[in-house]
């Protein structure tokens, strides 16, 4: 029954609560029209064919939206780059490391055929020798031209020509590791690997090839020389060759030439004015660094081989630690280095030479 404010066929249609309601959430849109898959067929067409008052419709044929499409092509793109790239890269996966090799060096001694020509001035001592013509501390080692390998980049190979230029300037050219004893500028540069190596050499030198400190660094003996002149004379050359696909090789030839003087202590024992004059001492440095991807990154080098001819020295004198030079006025000692037994194992090679005349400056 119904309410007693209900009429008796209950809530008419269209009043509020009537049956209409639950239908009023639903939107026939013309899109939605559109969509259905039946249609109604008009009364002519009824009339006319007697067919069904509905016929299906064809399927709506939908397409990618263009903001669909234009996702799959950046796909497409990114995914055939990363195919390109991976035939392409210059860079392969680098190959197993191979272990680092100590340090082989040989330090040559040059004796001199008389007295070793002396001045007031080493400008003008440079001037009448060889080294005339040479450029002044790291000006004199020039870095070439750069060009990319197989496996590394431009800046790879700048990388290890600057690095071994480095080295080059701390060891043979800066005053404190050539007179004041200090190790510490070159030794930064030097591979974690050859550090135990270095160090022995300096904390028990030996000359057996691979502890000599002269060849790692050039270094005076300071209790008897001092620089008379900073502006070293330098000629040298570097290049760098590509190995294999995880190892660079530089490669470094030069020539240093030094003014040099007795220290203070050794001018005043001396006589005459030779005791103050200037003399040159000329070393040839042919060095050769390897270097593996860490080094590269870490600004490091391992010296392989270091070949050293320095004077004028006396073969008599010991050169593993220090070079001790001869100065101006001053001959070779008599003697030299025991000979070398080739069946005797184990022990050093001992090498002299003679320092050519027209090495020398003419004063």
């Amino acid at each position: 029954m119904g309410g007693p404010g209900d009429p008796p066929e209950g809530t008419p249609e269209g009043a509020p609560g009537g049956g209409e309601d639950e239908y009023r959430s639903v939107v026939f849109d013309e899109s939605f029209v559109r969509a259905a898959r039946l249609q109604e067929l008009s009364a002519q067409e009824r009339l006319d064919d007697h067919a069904p008052a509905v016929r299906r419709r064809p399927a709506l044929r939908r397409g990618l939206s263009r903001q669909a499409l234009i996702l799959v092509m950046l796909i497409a793109v990114a995914f055939g780059t990363a195919i390109y790239m991976g035939v392409r890269h210059p860079y392969t996966t680098p190959t197993a490391q191979q272990p680092v090799e100590p340090l082989r060096m040989t330090v040559i001694p040059l004796s001199p055929q008389g007295a070793v020509p002396g001045a007031a001035d080493a400008e003008d001592l440079y001037a009448h020798s060889p080294a005339a013509q040479f450029g002044v501390g790291a000006e004199g080692v020039p870095l070439p031209a750069a060009r990319r390998t197989a496996h590394f980049s431009d800046s790879q190979v700048i990388a290890a020509l600057s690095t071994a230029k480095d080295y080059i300037v701390e060891s043979s050219l800066y005053p404190a590791v050539l007179t004041g004893g200090q190790i510490r500028p070159a030794r930064v540069l030097v591979d974690p690997d050859q550090l135990d190596q270095f160090d022995q050499s300096f904390e028990h030198p030996t000359a057996d090839g691979r502890h000599e400190p002269t060849g790692w660094l050039v270094r005076f003996d300071p209790s008897r020389v001092q620089l008379a002149d900073r502006k070293i004379r330098v000629q040298g050359t570097l290049a760098a060759t590509e190995t294999d696909s995880s190892t660079l090789e530089v490669t470094a030839d030069g020539t240093f030439v030094y003014a040099l003087r007795p220290n203070g202590s050794t001018a005043s024992a001396g006589s005459g004015d030779k005791a103050a004059q200037v003399s040159l001492f000329t070393v040839r440095r042919e060095l050769h660094f390897r270097f593996d991807r860490d080094d590269l990154r870490m600004h490091q080098a391992q010296i392989v081989v270091s070949y050293v001819q320095a004077g004028p020295l006396s073969c008599a004198d010991d050169s593993v630690t220090y070079l001790r030079p001869l100065l101006a006025g001053q001959t070779a000692k008599a003697g030299g280095p025991a000979g070398t037994d080739p069946y005797a194992t184990g022990s050093a090679t001992a090498l002299c030479g003679t320092l050519a005349t027209s090495a020398q400056p003419k004063v």
